[in-house]
């Protein structure tokens, strides 16, 4: 089965670079805030995934916490979120995140973002 990305918004946005694919480290997140969005971007096993960087626990950035597998775990309580679907996967946190689409276009990772 492979991965699939879960996007929370289907129509109208826009797509914007946001890195290049050799910023994102192999098992690794890294941070970028664009258009007043604070975004974490995932790179699991070669696919590229991102979802909102605050934990929607308590204000904490997950690009600072433990990624393990499809998991973020929240550096501040240790709530886990699949970054996937954004779903809320343990105490204390119960509300999902937001997940953007993101695609590859030569080196560069582009997200589509919509207006706040």
């Amino acid at each position: 089965m492979g991965l699939e990305k879960k996007p929370n918004q289907s129509v109208g946005g826009s797509w914007v670079r946001v890195a290049s694919i050799d910023e994102i480290p192999a098992a690794g997140v890294r941070a970028v805030e664009v258009n007043g969005h604070e975004l974490a971007l995932y790179n699991i096993a070669g696919s590229i995934f991102c979802t909102s960087n605050i934990c929607t626990h308590a204000y904490a950035l997950l690009s600072d916490g433990f990624l393990e597998g499809t998991e973020i775990e929240c550096p501040l309580h240790a709530g886990r979120f699949d970054v996937l679907t954004g779903k809320a996967l343990c105490s204390p946190v119960t509300e999902n995140l937001v997940v953007y689409e993101t695609k590859v276009s030569g080196t560069d990772v582009l997200v589509l973002l919509y207006a706040r």
